[in-house]
């Protein structure tokens, strides 16, 4: 799918299943692109970006990752690419490399050092996401992290940002609902090419507010965010859809349901610490029989057997799992 898309709606970030020895499973992989792909409403999968511990792999790996994603679904939803590199020079190469290959998208990481006090240097974050947009014509996502990382954006440096012509959205990753809000109302009010004259109530140039405050989805749907991208979609991503389906239809206690039901998740899949996110969702991919098994890059570690019972018990109470699952499985591997 390379025609130009509205990023809109749920969109998972996949999970990178590894084989024991570390290498790629191919296979799960695939399958595990294939059950997102069907899931009605999702129009797009980020690969390469956290949630498939991109910082784990090397520049052949991230791009076999592509071509498996364009290879599996792209031909039935949108693939977007990260670009994940402190070094700006080989963000615009990866951009270029993920253009050429067949990417509908590119989600721009900020540079790790920005943590150093970017915030106060505007220019570098301009200069950086410059160069992608330079190197290719793919519509870009910025990705925005928490301020109190150091490496998220001011609202008015979103807002410049927005007025690069092929930054076509924002991934919010703000974790604070103030701070999400403030940079909606940045983007909406950025103008169109050449409009000098009032901002219209929805925007000028439409830039697209995609949330990854996972922790309060449902909150920042009801804000007005076009969507999400989260790596918990790689599990949920059929509630994550029906929800912000619900929301555009005023049907606000059917999606306050769906959130409830999710909570004992986000709850477990977002403690402390929270380095271990994806590697919890792992977990949870496995006990689903998605993929074969949970297995992460060193130096990430697989979580405990108490937390593995956390898991397990979430899973439940979100209807996910049915009791005596265990039972049943030790039964069909005999």
């Amino acid at each position: 799918m390379n025609a130009r898309f509205t990023f809109s709606g749920a969109i998972p970030a996949n999970l990178l299943p590894f084989n024991e020895d570390y290498s790629v499973d191919e296979p799960a992989y695939r399958a595990h692109l294939a059950w997102l792909a069907d899931v009605e409403g999702v129009s797009a999968i980020v690969c390469n970006g956290h949630a498939a511990e991109v910082a784990s792999l090397n520049r052949e790996e991230r791009r076999r990752a592509l071509a498996i994603a364009l290879e599996a679904v792209g031909d039935r939803v949108a693939v977007i690419s990260g670009v994940y590199t402190d070094n700006t020079f080989e963000a615009a190469d990866m951009a270029r490399e993920a253009a050429t290959e067949g990417a509908a998208g590119l989600l721009v990481f900020p540079p790790s050092f920005f943590m150093w006090g970017a915030r106060l240097r505007p220019e570098m974050a301009l200069a950086h996401v410059g160069a992608v947009a330079e190197a290719c014509d793919l519509p870009l996502i910025v990705f925005q992290y928490p301020v109190a990382s150091g490496m998220g954006y001011t609202p008015q440096t979103l807002a410049r940002l927005a007025e690069i012509p092929t930054v076509a959205a924002v991934k919010d990753w703000s974790n604070d609902m103030v701070a999400l809000e403030a940079n909606l109302r940045a983007l909406r009010a950025v103008p169109a090419a050449g409009d000098t004259g009032a901002v219209r109530k929805t925007g000028g140039r439409p830039v697209a507010h995609l949330s990854a405050y996972t922790m309060s989805l449902l909150g920042s749907y009801l804000l007005g965010s076009d969507g999400s991208i989260s790596g918990m979609g790689s599990v949920v991503a059929d509630s994550h859809a029906e929800m912000f389906a619900a929301v555009q239809r005023g049907e606000l206690q059917t999606a306050r349901e769906i959130n409830d039901r999710l909570a004992p998740l986000v709850d477990v899949f977002y403690a402390p610490p929270f380095l271990d996110m994806h590697n919890r969702m792992k977990e949870a991919l496995a006990m689903l029989g998605r993929i074969p098994k949970a297995v992460v890059r060193p130096p990430l570690q697989r979580v405990s057997d108490a937390e593995r019972r956390s898991i397990r018990e979430a899973l439940l109470a979100a209807g996910l799992l049915e009791p005596g699952w265990e039972a049943q499985q030790r039964r069909a591997a005999t």
